[in-house]
């Protein structure tokens, strides 16, 4: 029987079975302990955890679900307060911000279902993979031709003369023979079955079961695969398969993250995680593009401009070197007027005595970007999620003279920037 647990961010995960377990601390077992310290030492795992006691493990800025081979599936969800934690509240906002990472739609209604079925985030995207493979069915399915060779009593297609020569004389009367059938066994529907399958046999959601379960009947004629991961680079990208643009992120998700018959060694498990500084800026960028009003344009990761230049011995000449790259950035055909970077940090406005809880190190970033990008003249951003002790916007900053800094918070339930003072210096966006 798997067992659930669930916390949030930066929670602690013992072995001491003597421990009260809150969102913050969870009781989890010795193998479940081991397994999560040998999935870290994994080359692009990332460090999601360190050591704080020898049985104390401390979780990093991570969330999604992880489920041990000892039979233990822990659900991380995102810390958006200090002091309340609503379980809830925190599934609706990741799935949004996990739409926006993946760049397809969010669908309320399917959130608000598992919701209120309370099941973790990776029944969700059981059932947002379903949808999909629902609409699909529904639509229909591409069919591609598949060469057969065969031997048959009739000439069907064309006669491979090679082997027909080498018929023995007892079997003179069998052709050997190529043609082609038109047959729903294509790559990208190969791949779907095996997502299926697995869903099939791990969902814990009677809904979810009930339509993976009408979907495999309805598939039955396409094959899975035994071995997917090594062929999902080979889904096709063309035109005749735009319909199936919006489930290929959920297969990708099940097939490579979630599904521990596809790895190998002691590392079997269900490891599904997601980095909340990334899905922060992702979510915060989809949202802010629908508040930029033409002509100017919203850029992700602009990159034209260095920190310094450096004589390059080799070729004798000036070399840029240290990339600078802001989150966000607002431009107007190459005219870069406004900067704005994306932090996943809980500050608090009232703390002046330690400046707020910003980071220095944020600050010099932002005194860069102001400097290279908008030559010392200008207005710049940071974003940090919106709580109880960070509501409001901050006075600006004065990085230079003419340089300005904003502190505004982001409401991750209402998906928009909270208003204040620094509007009057952004008239590019509309908050309405």
């Amino acid at each position: 029987m798997l067992k659930h647990i669930q916390v949030r961010e930066y929670a602690r995960l013992t072995t001491d079975t003597s421990a009260s377990p809150t969102p913050d601390l969870a009781v989890i077992k010795p193998d479940t302990f081991n397994w999560l310290v040998s999935l870290s030492e994994q080359p692009n795992s990332g460090r999601f955890i360190s050591f704080e006691k020898p049985d104390c493990l401390r979780l990093h800025s991570y969330v999604g679900y992880l489920q041990s081979p000892a039979g233990e599936g822990i659900e991380v969800l995102l810390k958006i307060s200090n002091s309340e934690y609503d379980p809830q509240n925190g599934r609706a906002v990741l799935c949004k911000m996990l739409c926006s990472a993946l760049h397809l739609p969010y669908k309320e209604a399917h959130a608000a279902q598992l919701t209120r079925m309370n099941l973790p985030i990776h029944e969700w995207i059981y059932h947002q993979f379903l949808a999909q493979l629902n609409g699909l069915v529904a639509s229909g399915l591409r069919f591609d031709y598949l060469r057969i060779e065969e031997e048959s009593r009739f000439i069907r297609g064309q006669l491979n003369v090679t082997a027909q020569q080498r018929q023995p004389a007892e079997r003179a009367h069998l052709f050997h023979i190529r043609h082609d059938i038109y047959h729903p066994n294509r790559l990208e529907n190969r791949l779907m079955k095996s997502a299926l399958d697995y869903i099939q046999d791990n969902c814990r959601s009677p809904e979810n079961w009930r339509l993976a379960n009408e979907l495999s009947h309805i598939l039955d004629p396409v094959q899975s695969l035994t071995n997917p991961l090594n062929l999902m680079p080979r889904w096709s990208n063309s035109k005749t398969l735009d319909n199936y643009r919006d489930i290929k992120p959920w297969c990708e998700i099940i097939l490579e993250k979630m599904n521990p018959h596809f790895q190998k060694g002691l590392h079997r498990g269900i490891s599904l995680l997601f980095p909340m500084e990334r899905l922060f800026e992702e979510h915060v960028a989809a949202c802010l593009k629908k508040m930029v009003t033409s002509p100017w344009q919203l850029k992700t990761q602009a990159s034209s401009k260095h920190m310094i230049e450096a004589r390059d011995k080799l070729s004798d000449t000036d070399k840029n070197r240290f990339y600078l790259k802001p989150d966000l950035l607002i431009d107007h055909r190459g005219e870069h007027r406004y900067v704005m970077d994306t932090k996943w940090k809980l500050i608090n406005s009232s703390n002046s005595q330690k400046n707020f809880d910003l980071s220095q190190s944020d600050i010099y970033q932002m005194f860069a970007y102001g400097h290279k990008y908008l030559s010392g003249n200008g207005d710049l951003v940071l974003i940090y999620p919106k709580h109880d002790k960070f509501t409001l916007p901050m006075p600006y900053f004065k990085l230079a003279s003419d340089l300005r800094l904003w502190v505004i918070p982001f409401c991750v339930e209402s998906n928009k920037l909270i208003s204040g003072e620094w509007m009057n210096h952004f008239l590019t966006l509309t908050l309405s």
